[in-house]
């Protein structure tokens, strides 16, 4: 496993902003990022077998920056896919998201179009990367899946490796590996037998009521995990889904291509009408919530008035927005992530102080060269007349 020294600068700079949830909805423990306004329906990405909820950082720190929330996931430790189905409609409900779209790559992909198969009205898009539609092709290949809960951690660990090209890479899709390894390397050996048992249980996707034109299919072309065949059919079954290729990528295209993936989700998102609020993105609080803008000129609740308001809400909630008590990691004084240009006003008074000495500063110094300017005027008008006196 990777230690925080060796990880990428951007991710660990990601770890210091952004906060991890963990909270348990009945037998099952949830993982999760949450960030951008809330007033934006979410878009949630939903990784692989080898992927956490880490593996979509580039996601959340670029597109809540632009305005968009974005949610990413831990597929949790379910065993078949009505478990899937009923544990990721409760993770909804306790978060309070109602209409979602999905991001989803390899497993995530098709655990996205089962959900969005047995719950048509809460899914509102998909977008589909390197993912299929049956598992046949996984179940002929793994003949030892009855016997996965049985198998040690590090042959599975293995397993699950083995389907990742071993070089020789471009040097960003080598960093894109080199990072998903170090994920599969946090996972417990009962996440990993879970994830397999999913990815070789005999499952199908039905047909869905969700238009053809709120789908989104992002492939590589260099290659997958996922044999061609699989992605062909994907693409039959949604003949007027928008496509989005990418020309290199590998399996991990969120990581090694992410300012195109960006781009891509933008466009989708866009496309089935999510409007992002880029004028929020500076009052995002450290959880991720809307913040209050500072121009407003309301004042700070003073500490009597926040303790008696804790005091009055309901166990396991942490604020009027948030209805879940999630375990953050990080400290809750961390700055919000850059706001990517967009101007921040001045929101202490500190600030304002400044502003006011720039200005002052500004004024003076423009007296200072007015008079300059004047004075020299003068001398040169006085010595022009004294000899013009002389010549006399």
């Amino acid at each position: 496993m990777k230690g925080v020294s060796s990880a990428p600068g951007d991710y660990v700079y990601f770890k210091s902003q952004v906060p991890l949830h963990k909270i348990p909805i009945g037998t099952k423990q949830w993982r999760y990022y949450d960030y951008g306004p809330k007033t934006v329906p979410p878009l949630i990405c939903i990784p692989g077998i080898a992927g956490t909820a880490d593996v979509y950082y580039k996601q959340i720190m670029s597109l809540s920056m632009r305005g968009y929330r974005v949610i990413s996931v831990d597929i949790p430790r379910v065993w078949n896919y009505h478990e899937w189905i009923q544990a990721f409609e409760k993770f909804l409900d306790t978060i309070d998201v109602h209409h979602v779209h999905l991001y989803g790559t390899s497993l995530g992909g098709f655990l996205a179009q089962l959900f969005a198969h047995h719950r048509p009205r809460r899914v509102k898009s998909l977008v589909l990367s390197n993912t299929y539609l049956d598992t046949r092709t996984f179940t002929a290949a793994m003949p030892w899946a009855p016997f996965v809960s049985w198998t040690p951690s590090f042959l599975l660990k293995r397993y699950v490796l083995t389907g990742i090209r071993d070089g020789p890479h471009e040097p960003f899709i080598a960093d894109s590996v080199d990072f998903a390894v170090s994920q599969v390397e946090t996972l417990s050996k009962d996440d990993l037998a879970s994830r397999l048992t999913l990815t070789v249980e005999a499952a199908s996707v039905g047909s869905l009521l969700l238009s053809d034109s709120s789908i989104t299919i992002m492939d590589t072309n260099d290659y997958c995990a996922i044999p061609q065949r699989l992605k062909d059919e994907l693409t039959e079954r949604y003949p007027e889904a928008r496509r989005a290729y990418l020309k290199t990528g590998g399996d991990f295209p969120f990581l090694s291509r992410p300012d195109e993936v960006n781009l891509h989700l933008q466009l989708h998102l866009r496309r089935v009408g999510v409007e992002p609020r880029p004028e929020v993105v500076k009052t995002i609080s450290r959880d991720g919530a809307d913040g209050t803008d500072s121009s407003s000129g309301s004042k700070k609740e003073s500490d009597e008035e926040k303790e008696d308001r804790s005091d009055n809400m309901p166990q396991g909630s942490t604020s009027d927005q948030s209805p879940t008590l999630p375990e953050s990691s990080g400290s809750s004084n961390d700055p919000p992530l850059p706001t990517d240009g967009i101007q921040l006003q001045s929101s202490t008074s500190m600030d304002k102080l400044m502003l006011l000495q720039l200005i002052v500063a500004g004024g003076v110094y423009q007296s200072c060269v007015l008079f300059t300017l004047c004075y020299c005027t003068l001398v040169l008008v006085h010595c022009g007349f004294t000899v013009s006196r002389q010549s006399v």
